[in-house]
């Protein structure tokens, strides 16, 4: 396949999925909302994880196919672009504040998984077994959240539920289904699984006519257009005065991106670290570490020049990494 045709392949092919994930998510909280769950637990699950499902189907094909360094470049690419520029782009619009449950309980945890996946794959392999440990860990991660959450009677809804979730929470308990949920639950799938088809294939095809590896394709371009829906639901939040909620919701898909979908990818097929792959855990560490001392000072909140601080280390990493004949 020629250069300009592949990238048209994953330019539409991630329109349908983004698309295809908007209309699952809305749908499924419907049909939930229906079968009698509660909002905080549609907030819980539909919310917190909706954003990552075309992280989740186009890694999960992709380690199906083979295709293992697109799916780390993915991961690791999705974690870094989520810290180093939505994040930092929201805190820019506008400074986020950081709610204490983040410092204490979420971003501490962040950090486990992320120190995990990087020792798990230190011997340049994550194998099954690896894979099975951060399905370990997320599962506890789940379930000290749920307890944490029922303790504390958090009937209002998470605390950093953003906007679009906490209107499709309220949607789905003030009506019944009707068949266009149903149409869009299985019309949603259908086309996320059709977008990540397409969005791996036209990845591939454009990985070999810039005469780059799939890992570095998966950390730019495909982590870019899979991470847009987090883009999107933080700056919108930003304008609209909720920007407390984007470091939640960065944190909560970063956690997920790490243990679940990485986990689940290995357990697939075992993914060896490709040239350079060290590099992005490291800098996903970094990046990840230093938010905990940057949440805590300034009164617990995310200035602009703390913004453009994690923006620049995201900038040069990037540009480092396109320039190293040996990682590309």
């Amino acid at each position: 396949m020629d250069l300009f045709p592949a990238l048209g392949l994953f330019v539409i092919s991630v329109a349908i999925l983004l698309a295809g994930a908007k209309f699952f998510i809305d749908g499924l909280a419907v049909l939930a909302g229906a079968a009698g769950i509660s909002p905080l637990v549609i907030g819980m699950t539909v919310v917190a994880f909706g954003t990552s499902t075309p992280e989740l189907v186009v890694n999960t094909l992709a380690a199906y196919r083979g295709e293992t360094q697109l799916a780390f470049g993915n991961i690791a690419g999705s974690c870094i672009v989520n810290t180093g520029f939505v994040l930092a782009v929201t805190a820019i619009v506008r400074p986020l504040r950081v709610e204490p449950s983040l410092i204490t309980r979420e971003i501490p945890m962040l950090i486990v998984a992320v120190l995990a996946f990087l020792i798990l794959a230190w011997d340049g392999t994550v194998v099954r077994t690896d894979g099975l440990v951060l399905l370990l860990l997320f599962g506890i991660f789940l379930y000290y959240t749920a307890i944490y959450s029922m303790a504390n009677k958090l009937l209002a809804g998470p605390p950093h539920e953003d906007a679009f979730l906490e209107e499709i929470a309220e949607k789905s308990a003030s009506r019944k289904p009707m068949v266009k949920d149903y149409f869009f639950v299985a019309g949603g799938l259908a086309a996320v699984s059709f977008g990540a088809d397409g969005a791996v294939s036209g990845a591939t095809a454009m990985a070999r006519g810039f005469g780059l590896s799939e890992a570095v394709i998966g950390l730019t371009v495909v982590s870019m257009g899979t991470t847009l829906p987090e883009l999107v639901t933080c700056v919108m939040a930003a304008r609209k005065g909720n920007s407390d909620i984007a470091l939640g919701n960065v944190v909560g898909s970063n956690l997920f991106n790490i243990m679940a979908i990485g986990g689940l990818v290995a357990v697939v097929a075992p993914v060896g670290l490709p040239p350079g792959g060290m590099l992005d855990l490291l800098v996903m560490a970094l990046l990840t570490i230093v938010l905990l001392p940057i949440a805590i000072r300034s009164g617990r909140t995310i200035t602009r020049g703390e913004g453009a601080f994690l923006l620049a280390l995201y900038v040069a990493y990037l540009v480092y990494r396109l320039t190293q004949p040996a990682a590309t």
